[in-house]
């Protein structure tokens, strides 16, 4: 069931100069959110955005019934999210599309691997894979320290490493040259971020023979498949991401890998 309602602010945090933290409650308890949807929010005061904008779940509290959600400061649109103060209300459409994988089985390492604000899904999944007996291993890549996002936050729930472009933190590269691949066994992927880092992670993927899913960033308006403007082309002809995905095993999708 989707909710079209109006979320309070509990707080916002700016947690480098182009990104925020936004918290969000109701007076209703948060309805069943499955890690991988994502959210349609109603920017008001900026004349220049027309459309909804969507944004990945990033983690949900149950014991607050908060829903958080990481925002990128690009346009005027999510900018004027990141002016939000607590207190102050967001129209929410609520939740959307289908998410990751939710059969865990106890004992099993799952790579989760995030680029940028990329990483924002993959919080909420390592804590669902957690609590139902998994162990997420997290690999985070940014293009330096100033722009790895919620460190601390990922270690409570499995191992964390990391690449950095400029070489600031953890290992030097991007995600798929990290030694870990080299090193652990894992018994399948979940990925989100610039499409030529999953296309990356779906080369090693298919290496290595392990199942992988990518959750797609295409543009939506509506969320709802009516505009058709997040069309991706799969193997059995075209679909709207935000209805069938975003999250889709990647041997639905047509990239050569």
């Amino acid at each position: 069931m989707k909710y079209n309602k109006r979320l309070t602010v509990r707080s916002s945090e700016h947690l480098n100069e182009s990104n925020v933290l936004l918290k969000l409650t109701d007076s209703d308890p948060l309805p069943e959110i499955i890690p991988g949807q994502f959210v349609q929010v109603k920017v008001e005061g900026s004349p220049s955005t027309f459309l909804r904008r969507p944004i990945s779940v990033n983690f949900v509290d149950r014991g607050q019934n908060e829903l958080w959600l990481l925002v990128q400061l690009r346009g005027d649109g999510t900018r004027r999210l990141g002016q939000l103060q607590s207190g102050d209300s967001l129209e929410v459409l609520f939740p959307l599309g289908n998410g990751f994988t939710q059969e865990v089985n106890a004992g099993e390492r799952v790579l989760l691997v995030g680029g940028g604000v990329g990483v924002a899904p993959l919080l909420e999944y390592g804590k669902y894979i957690r609590e139902h007996g998994g162990e997420p291993v997290f690999l985070l890549g940014a293009r330096s320290s100033a722009d790895l996002l919620e460190l601390d936050l990922f270690r409570q729930y499995g191992e964390v490493y990391v690449t950095t472009e400029d070489g600031s933190a953890g290992e030097k590269g991007f995600v798929t040259n990290h030694s870990v691949l080299d090193r652990a066994n894992f018994s399948r992927i979940s990925v989100c971020g610039p499409k030529p880092m999953m296309m990356a992670v779906g080369r090693y993927a298919s290496a290595t023979g392990l199942p992988c899913e990518v959750s797609l960033e295409n543009m939506m308006a509506c969320g709802l498949g009516a505009c058709l403007c997040c069309v991706e082309k799969t193997v059995r002809g075209n679909v709207c991401v935000c209805t069938e995905g975003p999250v889709f095993n990647i041997n639905r999708l047509t990239w050569e890998l």
